[in-house]
């Protein structure tokens, strides 16, 4: 599962840069917001792989990447399609990554598998 997260990390770090880039060069504002999230997220994703052990942690991975999916592929399909994903995208993708997040915080918590807790 890390190097999944790992690749999920390092593809978000380049989707990230790539449109930071065609946002500076005229692209729409809903790029300019996808392209932070995707830069900021693509850290944890990394450290998830690289790191991580549990359950819970790869879960709230899991639940953080699904969110950022949704959420920052809703963005985009509005710029460059000129529709959303589906209807409340956004809404339901930034609700994912809030849970992720909390699902991270909670694996604190928890034992770690493979490092004696």
């Amino acid at each position: 599962m890390g190097r999944f997260f790992i690749f999920a990390g390092g593809l978000a770090g380049a989707a990230g840069v790539a449109l930071s880039a065609a946002a500076a060069h005229g692209g729409g504002h809903d790029i300019g917001i996808a392209a932070p999230f995707l830069l900021m997220h693509a850290p944890a994703l990394l450290a998830i792989g690289f790191f991580g052990r549990g359950r819970v942690l790869t879960a709230g991975g899991a639940i953080l990447l699904a969110g950022l999916m949704i959420f920052c592929g809703d963005l985009v399909m509005r710029d460059f399609a000129g529709h959303r994903l589906f209807p409340m995208a956004a809404p339901t993708g930034g609700t994912a990554m809030i849970f992720g997040w909390l699902a991270i915080a909670a694996s604190s918590f928890t034992k770690r598998e493979g490092r004696g807790g």
